[in-house]
């Protein structure tokens, strides 16, 4: 790609596209007044060698989604225009738009239907599924539907509970998407011939809290209480049930006590860090005299294999992520907050659209927040396919406009973060844990649970239990009492393996379901609960093909950026197909030891957390079970 604009032009639909979007994200009330300077900071006037001094390069990443949108895929010319409205380098612009999966720089049909073979759905017959598919429509990434449509292979949807799923996304003057879960050949087939002839149906999916939420409508929920028992785009709904009383009181108490009961209450991240949440607030409340703009991220990229807990709290409870934020924000002494959600979760970003927009109509973002004298607003930030986006400082440069590639710390987000100012980000889950700490003190809410594992915690369970979704509890019970609580094993009814925290956790074995669910409890056994995922394997699976699936998927998302992760996970893959051919480089010791010494190159080496997980699962399933024998 040249530094400079070649002879290429945007077609007619591609700038009203491009010029739709930039008037509604400059009218937007979260965006309005933002500029940026040349050196990334988040206002002022530098020198800018000659560079825009105020640049828009903050819009790219919704650009090129109205860019795809519009026409299917980011043509040359296409990526030209957004380059000189944003100001932003060409060459830049196309390193960003090749960075994601969900766009395309080549040619493709308008529609796309992506369906799930990760781990989850493979439980639930994602291979079978696929094959049917190749017989109805064709081998994946080939145009079937006359050429208006392709399917292909994805990565974990994030819909784990009701797999095996798919996603089906149709662009055009109106785009649509669709959700298909649980899917079927014939119910994805009909889809993509409804998509390729325009008449896809408006409605992107529906929220069964009986299926999703299997403990609906219990009288002991907190977090969930809300899911399946209000309807999720009324305020008036939400305020019945207690909504906003946490902010009012937050406005009482003042942003100082605000602190002292979040880190009272010993909550800790939910995202799967695990750091103190109300240490975060401190350390950027304590720059509140720098005048210096602080900023508030909801990281709603829950891309981890398995784990679903967010979705079901964005698509449910919109309001209560709203309320935390807005709490968070008031405690720091932040104006401007973005909800960063994965691209695949259309129907919670609809959501989450509906609840800012009630939410500013009704005073409760915007300025003069209940008459107090508190200005907060909230924009939303789609991702576009790349699991590395979950990782904080990657999540900055998705904001941005830059390629989603981490960066090193320190220093840390709470000193330099989003636009280099002092950041707070908290996981959709904390965030909702906030209004409880607020209304029932963090005393009270520490009681709740262990000494070292504080409070309420989802768990996503998947695989083959007898009752898949999303699971409450408070700190303390066992894997085992979560199991029999979702029904009890599924499929076969005996159990091989139980992987805990997603692909960057662990496998326990089942004798090893005893094991409380706890920070420190999982910890004892060199385990991790990460982001809650609790995925079930029958005996009938070969582990072998799950770790060779986890190892595809790190391979896939790395990032590219350091050296150890970006050569370690794909050596990984390579030596376990090596193994599962029984075709070893020497013997299976001599290629195990190797894996480990590669798995340590990358937890010491790696920049940030995916390279240090990317071998976790493999190794803690090869030390419990005789595999590649």
């Amino acid at each position: 790609m040249d530094l400079h604009l070649n002879a290429a032009k945007a077609s007619a639909e591609e700038r009203v596209a491009m010029d739709a979007a930039l008037k509604q994200l400059e009218s937007s009330p979260g965006d309005a007044s933002l500029t940026v300077t040349s050196d990334g900071q988040a206002d002022g006037n530098v020198p800018t060698n000659g560079l825009p001094t105020r640049s828009k390069r903050h819009l790219l990443l919704p650009v090129l989604h109205a860019i795809q949108e519009r026409v299917g895929w980011i043509s040359p010319g296409a990526l030209n225009y957004a380059s000189l409205q944003l100001g932003v380098p060409p060459a830049e612009a196309h390193g960003v738009a090749s960075f994601y999966e969900k766009f395309s720089l080549a040619p493709k049909p308008p529609v796309v239907a992506r369906a799930c073979d990760d781990i989850a759905c493979m439980t639930r017959g994602a291979g079978a599924l696929c094959a049917e598919l190749e017989r109805k429509l064709g081998p994946a990434g080939k145009p079937c539907s006359l050429g208006k449509a392709i399917w292909q292979r994805s990565s974990c949807l994030g819909l784990c509970e009701r797999a095996p799923a798919a996603l089906i996304t149709a662009a055009g003057e109106k785009p649509r998407e669709r959700v298909i879960a649980p899917a079927y050949a014939e119910s994805i087939a009909s889809a993509v011939l409804d998509a390729a002839t325009g008449k896809l149906p408006d409605e992107i999916d529906t929220l069964n809290a009986k299926v999703s939420v299997p403990q609906d409508g219990r009288s002991q929920l907190r977090l969930l209480r809300r899911v399946g028992q209000v309807d999720p785009a009324s305020l008036e709904d939400y305020r019945r049930l207690g909504g906003y009383e946490a902010l009012r009181r937050a406005f009482e108490w003042g942003p100082e006590r605000v602190i002292r009961e979040a880190i009272e209450s010993k909550l800790l991240g939910r995202g799967g860090a695990a750091f103190p949440a109300g240490k975060k607030w401190e350390a950027v409340h304590q720059q509140r005299e720098s005048n210096r703009p602080h900023y508030v991220i909801c990281n709603a990229d829950e891309s981890e294999q398995g784990t679903f807990k967010d979705r079901i709290l964005m698509e449910g409870d919109p309001f209560a992520v709203l309320e935390g934020m807005t709490i968070a924000a008031f405690a720091v002494g932040a104006k401007r907050g973005y909800i960063y959600i994965r691209g695949e979760y259309p129907y919670a970003t609809q959501r989450l659209e509906q609840a800012i927009h009630a939410a500013r109509a009704q005073n409760f973002l915007g300025e003069d927040i209940g008459g107090r004298g508190f200005t907060f607003d909230i924009e939303i930030r789609r991702g576009a396919g790349a699991y590395i986006c979950g990782e904080e400082t990657a999540l900055f440069n998705s904001i941005e406009g830059y390629r989603g590639e981490p960066r090193n710390k320190p220093p840390f987000p709470t000193q330099s973060g989003l636009f280099r100012e002092p950041t707070v980000v908290n996981n959709v889950e904390t965030l909702v844990n906030v209004p409880e700490i607020i209304l029932n003190g963090g005393a009270a809410y520490a009681r709740i649970g262990t000494a070292n594992s504080s409070g309420y915690r989802l768990f996503c369970v998947s695989g083959h239990v007898v009752r898949p979704g999303v699971y409450e509890l408070p700190f303390g019970p066992t894997i085992r009492d979560l199991i029999e609580m979702a029904g009890g094993v599924g499929g076969t009814g005996r159990l091989q393996a139980v992987l805990l925290g997603g692909a960057a956790g662990s496998f326990v074995s089942p004798k090893e379901l005893d094991t409380p669910l706890t920070f420190e409890g999982t910890r004892a056994i060199g385990a991790t609960l990460g982001s809650g995922v609790v995925m079930l394997f029958d005996d009938s699976v070969d582990l072998e093909q799950i770790l060779l699936r986890i190892a595809a998927f790190f391979r896939s998302e790395t990032c590219g950026q350091c050296v150890p992760c970006r050569v370690g996970t794909i050596r990984q893959e390579e030596l376990l197909q090596r193994l599962i051919a029984r075709k070893p480089l020497g013997s299976k010791e001599q290629e195990s030891a190797l894996l480990k010494e590669m798995a340590q190159a990358m937890r010491d080496a790696s920049i940030c957390g995916l390279g240090q997980t990317a071998s976790g699962a493999i190794l803690s399933a090869m030390d419990r079970w005789s595999l590649f024998l």
